[in-house]
């Protein structure tokens, strides 16, 4: 029987199509070609003998790349690009001559790198708006439904579903508004030459350095960035592909906040994900009903962020204009993190779109709890009525300390109210203090809280961001 190779399961379980092609080897060696094309075009704008026969010959073999020659060419010179510029000059002869003039490797490398990284915030951009449409709708559908707050995963004070789903959108929100603020401050490397200081195209340009600041400006314009750095060393500031990784890492904390919510709301049976006909939660308990997606965005969630580490070590230990020692894990860390977020986005849409809530089970919690909440309510009531807050309060803690045993130690239910309500010092009309008892009456703005938020916050977005909605959330397994 034939072994298969190791096969990344990013690819084969999780991540979309389009990210993969964002990294592809074929997205990744035609922007190559692309980026020898445009300074081909621009040399020639600005005055090297560079013919329109040599650059329509390079457009014509732009994607057409025969890969096996250029992995043999590769094992004889050891250098990953000269084998490229082989390759694309057996498939262009006309151009040969003139394909990656004056450049160094980083040109292509670090300019790929950062078109990559381009696209990949694109993509990213439009699935994190398609997922909070689908937290908006959830949020506004629940903005009504009380549901015990939690802190320290203790009873607090109400709150309301939709409330607390708009928690979830704020961290999100600000991972978009970091997204777009990296999307707009993005530079491209440029033309640079081997060191930064352009030598090689002083040499080819007579020392002419506005005509070099315009190659500069023709390639970045050309590759569609509206910035350049003005400085670089043989490569640019690895800092970018820390903060991007820090980027990537916050969406993560986004979703496994998230997950961490949902799985701890399903084992209350108050709110559980999608769960389809034919799945199956455990090979062993027929019965159970695992949390599986919101688990899987947790576990690519704490990939991605430890990747981090990774770009901040190699950012933190650079010398001076290069060093090779980023090459490797700048394939692997990137691209990765990428489509380990980009699969949580999904994932994160999917679950979004099946989310099943039990009312019945959030009223029974509430219930179990509100009547310690109320008792301040009953307080001020009474003292309405004459009553002493001191004495008042001290007859609550001891009913309430009575009331806390025979559900905690008895296994019953939480008999509070009806204590007070025997308790002559109380003075309380019963059918007044159960008015008391309307959850609604301790959610606090919470419903107004969640249209204001969707309205200034969210709204804006769905609207600017329209034409990315609609996203397929299928999963792959």
């Amino acid at each position: 029987m034939e072994k298969k190779i190791y096969s990344n399961p990013l690819s084969e379980r999780y991540a979309s199509k389009e990210m993969l092609e964002n990294f592809s080897p074929q997205n990744k060696f035609s922007s190559w070609r692309k980026l020898w094309i445009a300074l081909a075009e621009g040399e020639k704008e600005l005055g090297l003998n560079i013919t329109n026969v040599q650059i329509e010959a390079m457009k014509k073999k732009e994607n057409d790349i025969d890969y096996e020659m250029a992995n043999e060419q590769e094992k004889k010179v050891r250098h990953d690009v000269m084998a490229h510029v082989h390759t694309f000059g057996v498939a262009a002869p006309e151009a040969s001559g003139i394909i990656h003039l004056g450049a160094t490797s980083a040109y292509v490398g670090d300019n790929t790198d950062l078109i990559q990284i381009k696209n990949g915030l694109e993509i990213l951009k439009s699935k994190i708006v398609n997922v909070l449409e689908e937290m908006s709708k959830f949020a506004l559908e629940y903005k009504d439904l009380p549901t015990l707050g939690f802190t320290h995963f203790q009873a607090a004070q109400l709150t309301t579903v939709g409330k607390r789903a708009t928690l979830w959108m704020q961290s999100l929100l600000l991972d978009f508004e970091e997204l777009e603020f990296r999307e707009k401050t993005l530079k491209f490397r440029g033309v640079k030459g081997t060191t930064g200081t352009q030598a090689s195209f002083k040499d080819l340009f007579d020392g002419d350095f506005e005509k070099v600041k315009k190659l500069d400006e023709f390639v970045t314009e050309k590759m569609g960035f509206e910035k350049r750095f003005l400085v670089t060393g043989q490569t640019y500031d690895r800092k970018i592909d820390s903060q991007i990784s820090n980027l990537l890492s916050n969406i993560a904390q986004s979703a496994h906040k998230f997950t961490n919510d949902l799985r701890l709301l399903q084992h209350l049976k108050e709110i559980e994900e999608p769960f389809e006909k034919s799945q199956i939660g455990s090979s062993a308990m027929a019965y159970k009903r695992n949390p599986m997606r919101s688990e899987r965005i947790a576990s690519l969630a704490k990939y991605v962020i430890a990747m981090q580490q990774s770009t901040a070590m190699v950012s933190a230990t650079q010398w001076f204009e290069r060093t090779l020692d980023d090459s490797a894990n700048k394939r692997l860390s990137l691209p990765q993190a990428f489509l380990g977020v980009d699969a949580i986005l999904i994932i994160w849409k999917n679950i979004l779109e099946g989310l099943v809530v039990y009312p019945k089970i959030i009223e029974k919690h509430i219930m179990e709890e509100l009547p310690f909440m109320a008792t301040e309510y009953i307080i001020m009531e009474c003292v309405k009525n004459g009553g002493d807050r001191q004495e008042l309060h001290e007859r609550i803690r001891v009913h309430s300390m009575e009331a806390g045993k025979n559900v905690k130690v008895n296994g019953k239910e939480n008999d509070l109210i009806e204590r007070i309500v025997n308790d002559d010092y109380f003075k309380l009309d019963k059918k007044k203090l159960l008015s008391l008892l309307e959850s609604k009456n301790f959610i606090g703005f919470a419903p107004e809280q969640t249209v204001d938020f969707i309205e200034k916050e969210i709204k804006g977005i769905l609207e600017t961001n329209k034409k990315y909605l609609g996203m397929n959330s299928e999963l792959k397994v």
